[in-house]
């Protein structure tokens, strides 16, 4: 049965490019952004993990841990690597899983049958600090995911997770926000100092409120 927003994630302990892994103690309290390949020596994959590489510590800064997942053993992630790191001009440092067996790929429904019957989905997951699925996104095997999205979607969860705000379409840090329906106009007033902006009853914004100034 496939993985759905709000539902646990999985845990699972692996072998990776970093040593032994238990998924969970990996995350710790942060956020988590679990990934798949559809395999190793691949030309979009290789760039996909140079641009992760080149974001991490955007993520980082985010309370957010990375790890990728490809059905290829660990010797051949180690090689792998030396290409991404030369060809991307990065320095990959967080864990590729080592999944021969499909056991992680087959917990988080990342094999498609009517894409592959061996290789997975371009997959991808955050997954919060109380470890429930928050995004699922899935790409075809010949697109390459665009990780500037992924890292502004990661901000609007966080933001949307501590504060009664929903994000507008193409919403980017420091932009307003919306103020959720549940919130009347009186407490939107009194629970956003900084102004309500009332465009229509269901549709009012206020100034990202986890900004000073």
């Amino acid at each position: 049965m496939s993985l759905r927003l709000g539902d646990i994630a999985p845990n699972f302990k692996a072998l990776t490019t970093a040593g032994e892994i238990d998924f969970y103690e990996y995350l710790g309290n942060g956020w988590g952004i679990l990934f798949s390949h559809p395999a190793d020596y691949t030309p979009v994959c290789t760039t996909e993990l140079g641009k992760t590489a080149k974001l991490q510590a955007e993520f980082a800064q985010r309370n957010t841990k990375v790890l990728a997942v490809s059905v290829d053993p660990l010797d051949k992630h180690n090689g792998w690597v030396k290409d991404i790191n030369e060809t991307q001009n990065v320095t990959v440092d967080f864990p590729i899983i080592a999944d021969p067996d499909r056991h992680v790929a087959t917990l988080y429904d990342m094999i498609h049958p009517n894409a592959s019957e061996n290789f997975t989905v371009r997959s991808l997951f955050i997954i919060g600090p109380d470890k429930k699925v928050k995004l699922i996104i899935t790409y075809p095997a010949s697109t390459g995911r665009n990780f500037v999205e992924v890292l502004r979607v990661l901000e609007s969860l966080q933001l949307t997770a501590n504060y009664s705000v929903a994000t507008p379409a193409d919403w980017k840090h420091g932009e307003d926000v919306i103020v959720v329906p549940a919130v009347s106009t009186e407490d939107a007033i009194k629970k956003f100092p900084k102004g309500v902006n009332v465009v229509k009853p269901y549709l009012r914004y206020t100034p990202q409120p986890d900004i000073e100034g």
